[in-house]
């Protein structure tokens, strides 16, 4: 069977799962489960990406994510691949970590996002992990009860304001919401393997994978400043290359082979000085 078409669009949303090779364990330890954070919070920063959901579980992860740029396929590179660089570091292990390509679900938004939203934060307690999302604390709902301060890359203002506009009034019709849609069934919905929404917004979207020129459009307001040069990093940066590096990479208009070829470094060394590791 051939593979789903990725499609990829200006504030596309995205619910996106990946699983550990051969089902295997992809956190060990609690450490892992931040160290996967950060690293999301990276992937955010530098593809502007907004997280309104999260659950990452024993051997696989759930995101909603929304992708302002159009940039899913990068930001998902990077995130699946320094995490696992990061992991087998962290257990001197090497190897392929997370199972072939990840799965990405065309949500529509104004529809089934909070359904999503809710599907995630509810997978541990599906799992019989725990009797309540509270109780797990690698998933976004603490956040969004307000539980904890929530990092700026996920949206819990934003999903909160769907249920009201006080936010007291906000968080307690929330956390009935998700515990009402323990039982209720949300993949059987998933059409053509890609979409999740109404039989218009999947003609719609097929219309755009018809017509690829549709995909570039990014409205203005979406738009992000045009990139820098890499020279202008450099003067910023007084000469410290290393930093210039780290700067232009989280501007998210090079990728590392820019940054070898401009600087004329091996890659592994572009890659340590982004990770921080090289001091030189």
């Amino acid at each position: 069977m051939s593979r789903p078409l990725r499609l990829e669009f200006a504030g596309a949303l995205y619910h996106v799962t990946s699983r550990g090779n051969e089902r295997k364990a992809i956190y060990l330890e609690d450490a892992d489960f931040q160290l996967f954070l950060d690293t999301v919070a990276q992937v955010c920063e530098r593809y502007n990406w907004v997280i309104h959901a999260y659950c990452l579980m024993t051997n696989h992860y759930h995101l909603l994510v929304e992708a302002p740029d159009a940039n899913l396929s990068l930001g998902m590179r990077q995130l699946n691949g320094v995490y696992t660089q990061l992991f087998n570091r962290a257990h001197k292990r090497v190897g392929h970590l997370f199972q072939g390509r990840y799965k990405a679900i065309l949500v529509q938004k104004d529809s089934y996002l909070l359904e999503v939203s809710r599907y995630i934060v509810l997978n541990p307690v599906r799992a019989a992990m725990v009797d309540h999302c509270i109780e797990w604390p690698w998933s976004s709902y603490g956040f969004t009860c307000h539980q904890q301060q929530a990092p700026e890359w996920l949206a819990v203002e934003q999903l909160l304001s769907l249920f009201a506009r006080e936010r007291t009034d906000a968080i307690a019709r929330y956390q009935d919401f998700v515990m009402r849609g323990v039982d209720k069934p949300l993949w059987t919905e998933v059409k053509r393997q890609l979409y999740l929404g109404s039989d218009s917004f999947v003609s719609e979207m097929q219309s755009k994978i018809e017509k690829p020129e549709l995909l570039s459009e990014v409205p203005f307001v979406q738009k992000r400043a045009p990139v820098k040069a890499i020279a202008w990093y450099v003067q910023q940066c007084a000469g410290n290359r290393n930093k210039a590096v780290q700067m232009a990479f989280a501007s998210g208009g090079y990728t590392q082979a820019d940054l070898s070829r401009y600087f004329g470094l091996h890659s592994s060394t572009v890659s340590r000085i982004i990770s921080g590791q090289s001091h030189k």
